[in-house]
């Protein structure tokens, strides 16, 4: 386990925000120790988007429910170059084709972990907010201003003194960059509100949207919000409202009726008018002819909201906005495409447009900033194989499984995320279809309809040369040791419950249970026992449960594999193979 010393220095190197010195140079024109000032105006994108605009109101809605839905995970990195091809795959567009590709990749590279301390932290990120409600103020701010600023508090001295123990979402419309000059660009953050608060720009995690807007004054600090493109797009989408609004709120009479042929007195008008309501107008006089006695003239007073086109032009706006978001339209009630399988492919486009995307981007800046604090090789990933929408293309995926005989059966449960199952030897064997034979077979099958010609017993010879099935290897000379460690772990757990004891998987338990039972054990579960070696670290009680062991997950975990005895047992054991 690497030591305090080496977790700061991984920790400063690859979470420090700051560039080199020769970088600096040739991007800024002056950059003292000052504030570096957003030229944006994140506020009004929020009081005129989100809090006035229903459209944009309704789309980071959109956005941020459908994001709470995927779970996220904590894996330990086993093959860097494999993980490397499955992050490259899962940045892309997420569809059937790729599937297959990266469950395999995700399989090989990386190792699920349960009951970690990065899962209790990311569980509970604060006392006063769930995961659903972090992650859904971290997309808003984010989709509203283009940047998400997430602010780590932990211990400063103990041992948790390099992990934070709780994660705040903080508000971006009035987060400010601090400079440090030249040497250092972005030195601390700070915020005007309520007074002056300012916090160090290690403990900040700001993950920002793509800025091409380089002026040599550090602006390009800060995110582009999507509502910067999209902001006459936006005023429109408002204008029209208030312009529908006022125009119900102020209207007047339709038009002015007047006689062409002398005057007529305010009488006269009154009775026109009261007569013109009794006998022409209701449902009743619908399509009646009117004759009037004298000629009259009509004068139109205002333009009704087609003449204005405001239908069109709001329609127009609320697609651009859709647009710049990548929600499809169809999602808004847009009932002129909303049918059926419209719907289902506009379900399946938020996701591979709009949400995975999002939820790349975050995985990938909380692994440089917030995972290294656990260990070198932990990272948080999302299961996008649970999302519904995918549910159709999971189906192609089970379909072209089901025709791939070159993979045993366990592997396509891994693919599926089933997990493996050890209690049956057999699916870890290839299951070939037997209307596939070798060409050296087909000559065979040739020589024995020769042989069946001329009266040659065609059954003994198949006999003969079949080449006998080799039994499966199974072990089950492991110590006394292992045995009584898994033992003793199956005790705990009947004598406290599961609520206390809650160290360990389910195939960890199943492990413990075989091992207490003294059963043999294949070749493919001594390899695993081997390989748990990679938690060796757990083999020591941790000291604030030194009273209690049971409550020690990693502790539990360790020893229903058969503790150090049956870790290195198996080993050895692996090791005279290889010789």
């Amino acid at each position: 386990m690497a030591s305090l010393i080496d977790r700061l220095k991984f920790l400063i190197s690859k979470n420090a925000q700051q560039t080199s010195e020769q970088y600096n140079r040739a991007i800024y024109n002056w950059l003292g120790e000052s504030i570096v000032w957003n030229p944006e105006n994140d506020d009004s994108y929020i009081t005129e988007g989100y809090r006035k605009n229903a459209t944009i109101y309704s789309l980071i809605n959109i956005i941020t429910k459908a994001a709470t839905t995927i779970p996220f995970q904590v894996y330990e990195i086993q093959n860097q170059n494999d993980y490397k091809r499955y992050k490259s795959i899962t940045s892309g567009t997420y569809d059937s084709a790729l599937i297959q590709k990266s469950q395999i990749l995700k399989n090989r590279s990386l190792v699920e972990l349960e009951s970690t301390p990065l899962h209790e932290l990311l569980d509970r990120p604060n006392p006063a907010q769930s995961y659903a409600s972090f992650i859904t103020e971290l997309i808003a701010f984010g989709k509203l201003t283009g940047n998400r600023y997430i602010y780590g508090i932990g211990p400063e001295t103990g041992a948790n003194a390099s992990k934070y123990t709780e994660l705040y979402v903080m508000p971006s419309q009035i987060m400010e960059i601090v400079s440090g000059g030249i040497m250092q660009p972005v030195s601390k953050y700070k915020i005007e509100y309520n007074g002056t608060y300012e916090i160090a720009a290690e403990d900040i995690c700001h993950i920002k949207d793509f800025n091409p807007y380089y002026d040599g004054t550090g602006s390009h600090l800060y995110g582009q919000s999507p509502l910067r493109a999209g902001l006459r797009m936006l005023t429109t989408n408002n204008e029209a409202v208030q312009t529908g609004v006022k125009y119900l709120q102020n209207q007047t009479a339709r038009g002015l009726l007047m006689a062409e042929e002398g005057d007529i007195n305010e009488v006269q008008a009154q009775q026109l008018k009261d007569k013109f309501r009794q006998q022409f107008q209701g449902a009743d006089n619908a399509g009646d002819v009117i004759i009037t006695p004298k000629k009259l003239s009509w004068v139109n007073f205002g333009l009704n909201a087609s003449d204005v086109s405001l239908i069109e032009q709001y329609n127009a706006s609320i697609k651009d906005l859709c647009n710049i978001y990548n929600v499809p339209v169809q999602l808004l009630n847009n009932t002129d495409s909303s049918t059926y399988n419209n719907m289902k492919e506009a379900k399946k486009a938020l996701y591979q447009n709009a949400v995975i995307p999002e939820l790349v981007k975050v995985r990938d800046e909380l692994n440089r900033w917030l995972a290294p604090q656990y260990g070198p090789n932990i990272c948080i990933d999302y299961d996008f194989s649970m999302i519904p929408e995918m549910a159709e293309d999971t189906d192609k995926v089970v379909d072209q499984l089901s025709k791939a005989w070159w993979i045993t059966p366990n592997e396509k449960r891994e693919m599926m995320s089933y997990g493996i199952d050890e209690e049956n030897e057999q699916l870890n064997d290839y299951f070939v279809p037997a209307n596939l034979i070798p060409l050296n077979a087909a000559e065979m099958d040739m020589d024995l309809v020769a042989d069946a010609a001329v009266g040659v017993d065609v059954a003994k010879s198949i006999v003969k040369e079949e080449t006998p099935k080799k039994k499966a290897e199974s072990y089950s000379n492991y110590p006394q040791t292992a045995s009584n460690n898994a033992k003793r772990m199956i005790e705990w757990r009947e004598k406290y419950g599961r609520d206390v004891v809650r160290g360990g998987t389910e195939v960890g338990w199943k492990r413990a249970n075989q091992l207490a039972n003294r059963e043999p054990l294949s070749l493919d579960v001594v390899s695993r026992m081997a390989q748990f070696n990679r938690h060796r670290e757990n083999a020591t009680i941790d000291p604030q449960y030194k009273g209690e062991p049971w409550r020690d997950r990693g502790y539990v975990a360790w020893n229903l594999w058969g503790g150090t005895a049956g870790v290195d047992w198996a080993i050895r054991t692996m090791d005279k193979l290889k010789d």
